[in-house]
């Protein structure tokens, strides 16, 4: 069974290593929007000159910028045959643009899985967040370290820590999330379609807890 899936939580808290464990295990696509922006940014794309900004400051992309590049994404997409998607929607009004683009497929979302952490604890992890430009392959260290130090176990690329990382960002990314995202979960919760995820457990437990809300 083919599933639309969407993964919620606040900066770091392990969203893109749970979709990457569902992508393994189901085969469903996973979607990670700040992915898609980046590669804009490697382009040089007009796109990117103007999402970049924004992103290395650790601010929300206008949404006006965010759809278009979604858009672009969804007219290439089968919604049929399921996707699992990592940091869009951010907001509501995002939500709603999505539950239109679904509604006119004639398909609907089927779960949204919710992470939660406390803010230190994500803090601690993404201090030793390592992501690879090339394939965009998340690593943690000490948690989840690559085989060998610095290269990505996929392509071989050269991992870097992302100018979004730094903690001074980050908690103007928590703020953030905290107005802007966070209201989601009460909009997908009033849709019966709300999971939430202990994201303190061991990557193993995350990953099987969000698996189980699928099946």
């Amino acid at each position: 069974m083919k599933r639309r899936v969407i993964l919620l939580g606040p900066p770091g808290s392990g969203k893109g290593t749970v979709a990457a464990c569902l992508e393994k295990q189901f085969g469903w696509p996973h979607v990670s929007s700040g992915y898609l922006f980046r590669q804009e940014v490697g382009k040089n794309s007009p796109l990117g000159q103007l999402a970049k900004t924004f992103i290395e400051n650790g601010k929300l992309v206008p949404d006006e910028v965010v759809l278009q590049l979604m858009e672009h994404w969804w007219d290439g997409t089968d919604s049929a045959a399921g996707f699992i998607l990592d940091g869009f929607p951010r907001n509501v009004p995002q939500a709603m643009k999505l539950d239109s683009w679904l509604t006119a497929r004639g398909v609907a979302l089927d779960v949204v899985i919710c992470l939660k952490a406390p803010e230190n604890e994500i803090i601690r992890r993404v201090a030793g967040r390592r992501s690879c430009p090339r394939c965009g392959r998340v690593f943690q260290i000490p948690d989840m370290p690559p085989h060998t130090e610095g290269i990505c176990d996929d392509c071989g690329g050269e991992l870097t820590q992302r100018a979004d990382d730094r903690e001074s960002v980050l908690r103007e990314r928590f703020e953030i999330y905290r107005r802007e995202t966070e209201p989601l979960v009460n909009y997908y919760r009033h849709q019966g379609k709300l999971v939430l995820v202990d994201a303190m457990q061991p990557v193993d437990q995350r990953c099987a807890a969000a698996a189980d809300a699928l099946k």
